[in-house]
């Protein structure tokens, strides 16, 4: 049987965020084992509700607890999955502003903040470096 990339299971659904600091800097992590930074977040479980399946992915992955109220549901972008090729990830992107410490946990080898008008001279995930910040950016330009 051929699988095209239209299948169903060729699609990973998550719940990302878009996490702003203090000082206007957002929020990257790093999976171990991988390269590519990309948004916290991740999958969202059959019966959860995307803004459920952020705030528990957050606490696991960041020791972060957010209240899911102040979460602005950005919408929703679909891009290659940067470590499951084949696949595409489709996310749910929430805006929050955070100004709290996070400490890597979980899967999460390490978290950078970077300037969301640059690429922060790292490797990005294909979602956060063609879609995510992007969007940000132009957004941040529509305000000013």
């Amino acid at each position: 049987m051929s699988m095209s990339v239209a299948q169903p299971s060729a699609l990973i659904h998550i719940a990302a965020a878009l996490l702003i600091g203090p000082d206007g800097r957002t929020l990257l992590v790093r999976k171990r084992g991988t390269q590519a930074f990309m948004q916290p977040g991740g999958k969202i479980e059959a019966d959860e509700k995307p803004v459920s399946a952020l705030a528990r992915e957050l606490e696991e992955e960041l020791g972060l607890l957010i209240d899911s109220a102040h979460a602005t549901f950005l919408g929703q972008f679909s891009a290659p999955a940067a470590n499951e090729p084949g696949f595409v990830v489709q996310a749910e992107l929430f805006l929050l502003s955070i100004d709290a410490e996070v400490t890597p946990a979980a899967e999460i080898e390490e978290v950078i903040w970077i300037d969301p008008a640059s690429d922060g001279g790292v490797v990005l995930a294909p979602l956060t470096r063609d879609l995510i910040l992007p969007f940000y950016r132009a957004s941040l330009t529509a305000i000013a």
